[in-house]
């Protein structure tokens, strides 16, 4: 585009002879082009904050209308994001010259053409991020001039360049004013939560500023359920849908909320709201299990009602493996203490004696003995992989705890642990986690020991489902720890 075409878009000459100059060009595009190169380094970027270009820079911003100035306004965007990229003085310039009102202004604008221009929006966002990253005075600026409506806008395009940016612009100026994490969660914040997960759910992300964002919020403070809540089905989904518990963004949440804790399970300890709350879940989609109900896959499975049971159980059983007080009957107040007490284990025993035999265990019992079992009423695992995490829920909760250990016996649980030390097609690495479970049942617990003694000795532990298998249960004298090994001997 010539300089012709320029005065026709009311840019000020004295602006564009000012950049010529500092460019040492002969046209604005020439010129931005070049101070984006400069602007590239750090001594770059200092020596145009001493000479004071980027106020220049948001006054073209300010002069060129959207979208007939679309290419220079992208230029003009590149060189601004470069210029507040670590440099403070720049940084707060852009602040000074109100450079914040400026892009949103752009935003406006854009979101008036019939076609909605994430390239811009995004490359605008990155600018914001950037100056975010200044600290306080900076991130509130953006927040007044942006929450909530702004930011909803914004939520609601459905791109991948565009929500990246926005969710590190949120969480920058949450992070450094921990308030504003209340204001994102709740109230007219909500609807921006839910819109950003939306378009994740839809696009996906290329950076981690959502996991940094709900890991704040919904493992180290208290917003998981006004969240899981506020990505329920709108009545007239729900209406279109039928009689359904959970919507497909819920599903998705909790994949990702599931994703983030397995990654910093070393890191966090959750908080006890969070955990019941999960656990409220699971059970209420525990109704999906029947026997019609089976998938090939693991999870994410496609099904909204088994990725909810199958996320809401991952996470749980992540919250089970954290260290915590053991065998503290007088203070169950860490979270796994109160999954416990609200009847955790007795509820995994029953839906683990409801499913099936794992494929290798049907594969040994002889016909005859296989077809006076209750086929008809046994459930199938859900999606493969779900065995599985029930067997590894109980052997963490079991890990150290001496009324679980207890409680698994006085269930007639043992004998239906032993029985998932097994491989299984369906549940990988099953058997390694039935060896766990039944080891953490054993350790130190003369009582349990004693009961799979018993077992053997009645030919209870050698039936098909271990015996068939050319396995046995041995406890070393010793270490007093359980292991599975070969009828032969060896392991």
């Amino acid at each position: 585009m010539e300089d012709t075409s320029l005065l026709e878009l009311c840019v000020e000459e004295d602006v564009i002879q000012i950049l010529c100059r500092a460019s040492n060009s002969s046209t604005l595009e020439k010129s931005l082009e070049s101070l984006i190169e400069v602007s590239r380094a750090a001594d770059g970027r200092a020596d145009l904050a001493s000479r004071r270009i980027l106020p220049i820079i948001i006054q073209l911003v300010q002069s060129l209308p959207y979208p007939s100035g679309r290419q220079f306004l992208i230029l003009t965007f590149r060189l601004l994001r470069n210029l507040c990229a670590g440099e403070v003085a720049n940084q707060n310039l852009f602040v000074e010259q109100n450079g914040v009102g400026s892009i949103l202004n752009v935003f406006r604008s854009a979101r008036l053409c019939s076609e909605v221009d994430n390239g811009i929006t995004g490359i605008g966002l990155q600018v914001l991020a950037n100056v975010s990253l200044a600290g306080e005075e900076h991130q509130r600026e953006i927040w007044r001039q942006f929450f909530p409506q702004e930011f909803l806008a914004l939520a609601r395009l459905r791109s991948r360049e565009v929500c990246d940016p926005l969710c590190m612009v949120i969480y920058t100026c949450c992070d450094g004013n921990p308030g504003l994490f209340t204001e994102i969660c709740s109230g007219c914040g909500l609807p921006i939560t839910r819109e950003i997960i939306r378009t994740t759910a839809a696009v996906g992300f290329g950076e981690d500023w959502l996991k940094l964002l709900l890991s704040r919020t919904c493992l180290e403070q208290l917003y998981f359920a006004p969240i899981f809540s506020e990505l329920c089905l709108a009545k007239a989904e729900a209406a279109e849908v039928g009689d359904v518990l959970f919507s497909p963004e819920q599903a998705f949440f909790l994949r990702m909320v599931s994703d983030i804790l397995n990654e910093r399970i070393e890191e966090i300890t959750v908080p006890n709201d969070f955990a019941l709350h999960v656990l409220e879940i699971f059970e209420s989609s525990i109704g999906v299990i029947s026997p019609g109900t089976k998938t090939k896959s693991g999870l994410p499975t496609g099904s909204t009602a088994i990725d909810v049971l199958g996320y809401s159980q991952t996470i749980l059983r992540d919250i089970c493996s954290q260290e915590g007080p053991r065998d503290s009957d007088e203070d169950p107040a860490d979270a796994v203490g109160l999954l416990l007490s609200s009847g955790l284990v007795e509820l995994l025993l029953s839906l683990l004696r409801d499913l099936e035999p794992p494929a290798s265990i049907r594969k040994a019992m002889k016909q005859g003995e296989s077809s006076k079992g209750s086929s008809c009423t046994s459930k199938p695992c859900p999606y493969k992989g779900f065995r599985r995490d029930i067997v590894a829920m109980i052997g963490n909760c079991s890990y150290g705890r001496r009324q679980v250990q207890d409680e698994i016996r006085q269930k007639n649980g043992i004998l239906l642990l032993l029985q998932q030390c097994v491989t299984d097609e369906d549940n990988p690495f099953l058997r390694e986690w039935g060896i766990w479970s039944v080891r953490n049942l054993l350790e130190d617990n003369a009582e349990n020991q004693r009961v799979v003694a018993e077992l053997e000795l009645q030919g209870s532990v050698d039936t098909p489902e271990i015996s068939g298998l050319g396995l046995r249960v041995e406890v070393d004298p010793n270490s007093r720890h359980a292991k599975l090994v070969n009828v032969s001997g060896t392991e």
